[in-house]
């Protein structure tokens, strides 16, 4: 399989890297932050009272490139572990899907989950690219579905969690 690569920014192949795979064996490669200057990633707050919920910021990360997916596939976007893991930085929307009829610059939304700030360097690795085959159901409306074991138990409901 081939995946086309436009760069929409001078920077990309000099100063900042193609997207590219770390190991012979990664299912995704590397996304950079294609950004002129380090990028602060605020650290969650705890709104105060009556409202008392954790809001984590979010940011919209350029890459400088647009990718042709080919047909019958999709682009999805996923965290770094270590940098989620060790940071709390990971995709705004937990996935990001990149359609295959998509042409404009791929950007990664980020939050940052952690109470620290976090900084973003240009050309730091912020998300990988996973490419992978999709299906296109066909949708049939019916009255009814067949019967499982399991029947309409939900959540927990196939055992602990």
């Amino acid at each position: 399989m081939e995946l086309k690569i436009k760069a929409l920014s001078p920077k990309l192949g000099k100063e900042i890297e193609y997207p590219s795979y770390a190991t012979a064996g990664s299912a995704g490669m590397d996304l950079r932050a294609c950004i002129d200057a380090p990028l602060t990633l605020p650290g969650q707050t705890v709104l105060p009272k009556p409202v008392g919920r954790v809001a984590a910021c979010r940011v919209k990360v350029p890459t400088g490139l647009a990718v042709a997916i080919p047909e019958g596939y999709v682009g999805l976007i996923f965290a770094r572990s270590g940098l989620a893991t060790k940071f709390g930085v990971a995709p705004a929307n937990c996935v990001g899907v990149i359609d295959s009829d998509y042409r404009g610059e791929v950007i990664v939304g980020l939050s940052n989950h952690s109470g620290e700030d976090y900084v973003i360097q240009p050309g730091e690795r912020i998300a990988q690219l996973v490419l992978m085959p999709i299906v296109q159901a066909g949708i049939t409306v019916v009255d009814d579905l067949d019967d499982t074991q399991r029947g309409t138990g939900g959540f927990g409901s196939t055992g602990r969690g």
